[in-house]
């Protein structure tokens, strides 16, 4: 099991985990707009696996169609810091060093305190952000991370990417976010906010979940 969570003052919110909050759709942090979706993508050993391995070597954020590049994992040892369990509850610090993973072409594994450059355009709207791995999950029946906003984005806040490996061998893939408009036609236009979002939710679905169809 491996589990972390990297907190920094350079990221440019201040609900640092919210998106592990319970009650984020009906709480969420303030002049943000939450988002929440689940999808069952298989089940078995094997599609947890899979999906997981996928997750954290950034096939998600690959999937949207964005440039990833620039991927800096936490200098030193990993603190691993306040964690959350499945209900969003923080568990007790601790201290652990992480034996560092790359993808077939060098990049870094997802790891808390990692830092990544996403840029491009998607539907047409500016997606382009500095973001921070704000903590990191493994677990048997357990994988993810969440990611938080450092700045050049049109709007403030933290997206989770949770995996979990039912009892009853379902395997569900859950994003999590909440957004505050930051640049000022978002702030305008709050639509294009929940546009973004939903078109955001919808690439994340494809890269991830083999059973993904496009409408018709």
């Amino acid at each position: 099991m491996r589990r972390g969570t990297f907190r920094d003052e350079t990221v440019d919110y201040a609900a640092v985990g919210a998106t592990q909050a319970p009650d984020l759709m009906g709480y969420p942090p303030e002049r943000s707009i939450p988002a929440e979706q689940s999808w069952r993508i298989g089940s078995g050993e094997t599609r947890f696996q899979t999906a997981g391995e996928a997750l954290l070597s950034w096939a998600a954020q690959r999937g949207t169609g964005l440039t990833l590049k620039d991927v800096r994992p936490a200098s030193g040892p990993m603190y691993s810091g306040v964690s959350f369990d499945a209900e969003g509850h923080p568990v007790a610090p601790s201290r652990t060093e992480a034996d560092q993973r790359f993808d077939a072409d060098g990049t870094p594994y997802v790891a808390g305190g990692t830092t990544a450059h996403l840029e491009g355009r998607v539907a047409g709207l500016n997606a382009s952000a500095e973001l921070r791995v704000i903590f990191a999950v493994e677990e048997p029946r357990r994988v993810g991370f969440a990611l938080g906003t450092v700045g050049h984005s049109v709007v403030s806040g933290e997206e989770s990417f949770m995996l979990d490996w039912h009892e009853n061998d379902e395997v569900w893939f859950t994003v999590r976010a909440f957004d505050a408009p930051a640049a000022l036609l978002y702030r305008l236009v709050p639509a294009l906010t929940r546009r973004r979002r939903r078109e955001l939710f919808t690439r994340y679905l494809r890269a991830i979940s083999p059973l993904y169809t496009t409408p018709a």
